[in-house]
């Protein structure tokens, strides 16, 4: 317990430390978040009945997705995570605790977006509170998990980049978060229900704010509680210590299981 805690302290330190991560934790989603409380309100303002679970998933996504793979990828290829394993650290706990760190820092800048929202862009604040933090962490956790996952099966730097903006850019142009679902053809929302970020909105309009959605919002709870199980199984499964190492457990392409909810959603949607 003593190690844990050791190792959970420095990778939160270093989240405040690293620019980079600095970068995706905090500064990127909380520039990006007055932005659109200052410019998005103004010329959408129906934009500021969603603008705060919108804004959370946009941090979650932005210190998971493309915050938390990195440092994966560039600790195997210097092979820190071969000094791990001689030490006796278990792979479970070297992807964990970045994923809980990272899940910190999202917690941080969600409760300043959600406390913020309504005093300074006239936001619209959830009428269930409960169900608006227990959405908040499924969403975190659900996304930490494709992170870690990510961080797994990557080549290198490059490759993580891609398959990140795989996720972050069509939940942008996709996801419910700029405008509603509803507003795109019904031909493209089966493909918006493949990310999860319209699961995480669809849950918090439904369940969080009392609005009727398309998507029912215990079914994107479903989703998105099995999706992140099965992104952290695999990447605990997948784990290699060493880029080097030419045996691997198991086939990068298993990491594709992760994506089955999502399939399974878009199918019934359809």
């Amino acid at each position: 317990m003593t190690a844990f805690i050791h190792h959970f302290t420095f990778e939160f330190k270093t989240g405040l430390r690293n620019s980079t991560l600095l970068l995706m934790n905090y500064l990127f989603p909380m520039i990006f978040y007055a932005m659109m409380g200052v410019v998005m309100t103004e010329i959408n303002p129906m934009f500021a009945d969603t603008m705060i679970p919108a804004m959370v998933i946009f941090a979650t996504l932005a210190s998971t997705t493309l915050g938390l793979p990195g440092p994966l990828v560039e600790s195997r290829e210097a092979g820190i995570f071969r000094s791990f394993k001689i030490n006796g650290v278990p792979a479970a706990s070297i992807l964990l605790i970045p994923a809980i760190t990272t899940v910190f820092h999202v917690l941080i800048v969600a409760t300043i977006i959600a406390l913020t929202g309504g005093p300074l862009f006239d936001g619209a604040v959830p009428t269930h509170w409960g169900a608006f933090v227990l959405v908040t962490l499924l969403s975190v956790f659900c996304c930490a998990g494709l992170g870690a996952l990510i961080g797994v099966v990557a080549e290198g730097s490059r490759g993580t980049v891609l398959l990140s903006q795989l996720i972050f850019l069509p939940s942008m142009l996709l996801g419910g978060l700029m405008m509603p679902l509803d507003f795109l053809p019904e031909s493209v929302r089966p493909i918006s229900s493949l990310l999860p970020a319209t699961h995480a909105m669809q849950a918090f309009l439904g369940l969080a704010y009392g609005q009727e959605t398309i998507i029912d919002p215990f079914v994107a709870v479903a989703v998105l509680l099995s999706s992140g199980l099965l992104a952290f199984g695999l990447a605990i499964y997948l784990f290699n210590w060493d880029s080097r190492n030419s045996v691997r457990r198991g086939h990068p392409l298993m990491a594709l299981l992760a994506v089955v909810p999502y399939v399974i959603a878009a199918v019934a949607l359809s």
